[in-house]
């Protein structure tokens, strides 16, 4: 059944039964939810000095509000400037908090002592000295500390308190630098993980995009191989029967020739275009391509590698298209090789079998996969390529009991 299909059936039998129709909707509504729950989640870790100087002015108006200490009101408009003053650090790193540090002098200074029983304004500067710690640049961040302590020295003077108290004071302040100090690393190590972690991916797409063309260039140049002998073939015969002709079979001798003719130009495209895509180092095969008629020399070479490999050959064999013959060829190959220098494997097998007008190959082995091959690790991509050329089917993956199995089906004819 289509996917569609099963998409159809699925619909019918939650119709059929309501029950299992809400829990899919309560199941939908729940991963919603939590798509929801994780961006507000993000969000709120990107903007979270943000929403704490939103907060400490939101609590200084509250207190402010609520309030019932005489304070002189002059000091309403110093105290609710000093948090909002911390959203411009980004344009000034240090005016910012600097001018918050400044609001607190003057608050000290506009109001009588019960102004002292206010606590925003005193958490605002600790958040302007978080702002100091968070600073990029280090003679700002350390500047903080002169003008946290000149600033608490002179408020503690104007509310008439010992000067004994600013050293268990400023302790606040040394902590709320740090505090700002380590989520701003912890902020730019997250940063350049997320950063190196695109990067890689970028890079892994690259490479497989890259692999994937330089896969798809080296097929058509060895369908160029292919092709190329079997049309040199049918102009050298035809040119061939052209010559046995008897003198009347003039209209023979012109076909035959057309067909020649036509062999030769489109010999002749196709070098013009495969050129383009083979190497200044390479050079066109001189040698028939290798086919599933050498898999046990493949096998062979395996055995000498040290990795003891099997080779079974079920069915009946069947002449292939050089062209899939030469891609389950390849295939075989590939799957040795993964096993030799990437699964650090000790076993292998092969199984060709011939079925029902397709060709099926197996290869499977016990390895770990964590050989030290150093290999690119789109071997696979190339497979994949060859297979889909043909309509073929494939698979691969571990297996449950141990090892990894590459598994294709390619048509024993082309249509």
């Amino acid at each position: 059944m289509n996917r569609g299909g099963r998409g159809r059936a699925i619909h019918l039998v939650l119709e059929d039964d309501p029950a299992l129709l809400r829990a899919a909707d309560a199941a939908r509504r729940g991963r919603q939810y939590l798509v929801l729950v994780e961006r507000y989640i993000d969000w709120s870790r990107r903007n979270f000095p943000d929403l704490l100087i939103a907060g400490l002015t939101l609590g200084t108006i509250i207190e402010l509000a609520v309030t019932q200490v005489p304070y002189n009101t002059a000091v309403i408009p110093v105290a609710l400037v000093s948090g909002p003053l911390l959203f411009l650090r980004h344009r000034f790193p240090f005016g910012a908090p600097a001018a918050t540090f400044a609001a607190l002098a003057l608050f000290a200074t506009v109001s009588n002592v019960a102004g002292d029983d206010l606590s925003f304004p005193f958490f605002c500067a600790l958040g302007a000295m978080a702002t100091f710690g968070a600073s990029e640049e280090r003679r700002i961040a350390y500047a903080g500390f002169p003008i946290a302590f000149a600033t608490v020295a002179y408020v503690m003077h104007e509310f008439h308190q010992g000067l004994g108290e600013i050293p268990w004071i400023g302790g606040f302040f040394i902590a709320a630098w740090f505090i700002g100090f380590f989520l701003k690393s912890r902020s730019r190590q997250t940063e350049e993980l997320r950063e190196r972690a695109e990067r890689l991916e970028l890079e892994r797409e690259v490479k497989a995009r890259t692999a994937v063309a330089e896969e798809r260039a080296r097929i058509a140049r060895e369908l160029h191989d292919i092709v190329g002998h079997s049309v040199s073939v049918m102009t050298v015969q035809a040119s061939a029967v052209r010559r046995l002709l008897r003198e009347d079979q003039e209209r023979e001798r012109e076909a035959l020739q057309t067909v020649e003719e036509t062999g030769r130009a489109a010999l002749s495209e196709m070098r013009r275009l495969v050129g383009v895509l083979r190497r200044p180092e390479e050079a066109p095969a001189l040698v028939p391509q290798p086919s599933l008629e050498y898999v046990d020399k493949l096998v062979a070479q395996s055995r000498e590698a040290g990795l003891d490999t099997k080779l079974l050959l079920e069915g009946t064999p069947s002449a292939l298209p050089q062209g899939i013959d030469l891609t389950a060829y390849r295939f075989v190959q590939e799957g040795l090789t993964n096993a030799i220098k990437h699964a650090n494997a000790k076993h292998a097998e092969v199984v060709v079998r011939y079925d029902n007008g397709s060709v099926e190959l197996v290869v499977r082995d016990d390895g770990t996969g964590d050989g030290k091959g150093g290999g690119s690790g789109h071997g696979l991509v190339g497979i994949r390529e060859r297979v889909a050329v043909y309509g073929g089917e494939l698979s691969a993956g571990p297996r449950a009991e141990g090892g990894y199995e590459l598994r294709a089906r390619l048509p024993a004819s082309v249509e």
